[in-house]
């Protein structure tokens, strides 16, 4: 049997000063982005969504009543960095985030390397039961970007290389530790509210 997987990438908060895996609660607007991908997710056998509030929010928004949180699919742990904006990391450990950015075992932060993430991430896809059908499981970007490492066997340096914006659904199909990616549509922000 093959395994049908839906990736959907949270929504994004409106905070304008990036931070590093910061989980800051999802306004209206984004809340109202996620009502608008409610018809272009597929049905699911199994739904499920990583443990942040970003994405029991967007799970929430989506109308899903029963929801399994799954710790595996957590975004990737920044150790020391959490909650830092890049610039202040640049100003404080320039040396650590220009290694981190290159090499995915680096840990400069003492967090999870990029690598462990892919593995974790692999780890979970590959665990998945030949009978689960169609999975819809909601995930933080890099959760997703370690799952396209993944399916497609690329280098873990590849990580920062895939682009994967706030409510973009990422499908793989898969079977016998095999994965494919197929390419998905990107939702819209509503008209006339502009990132």
């Amino acid at each position: 049997m093959t395994v049908r997987l839906t990736l959907l990438c949270t929504a994004a908060s409106t905070e304008r000063d990036v931070r590093f895996g910061a989980d800051a609660p999802l306004d209206e607007r984004a809340l109202r982005g996620v009502r608008t991908a409610v018809g272009s997710l597929p049905a699911a056998d199994t739904r499920c969504t990583g443990p942040s509030q970003r994405c029991k929010q967007t799970a929430q928004a989506l109308g899903w009543d029963a929801v399994t949180v799954e710790p595996a699919l957590r975004d990737l742990d920044l150790g020391s960095w959490q909650g830092r904006t890049p610039d202040e990391i640049a100003t404080v450990d320039g040396i650590g985030l220009a290694v981190w950015m290159s090499d995915p075992t680096a840990t400069p932060h003492g967090g999870e390397s990029v690598t462990a993430a892919c593995h974790r991430i692999a780890t979970w896809l590959d665990s998945l039961p030949a009978d689960a059908g169609r999975v819809l499981a909601v995930v933080e970007q890099s959760t997703a970007r370690a799952a396209l490492v993944h399916a497609l066997g690329a280098p873990h340096q590849s990580f920062w290389r895939i682009d994967v914006p706030p409510l973009s659904a990422v499908h793989l199909t898969g079977r016998d530790g095999r994965w494919n990616l197929r390419m998905g549509a990107v939702f819209a922000t509503p008209a006339g509210e502009g990132t």
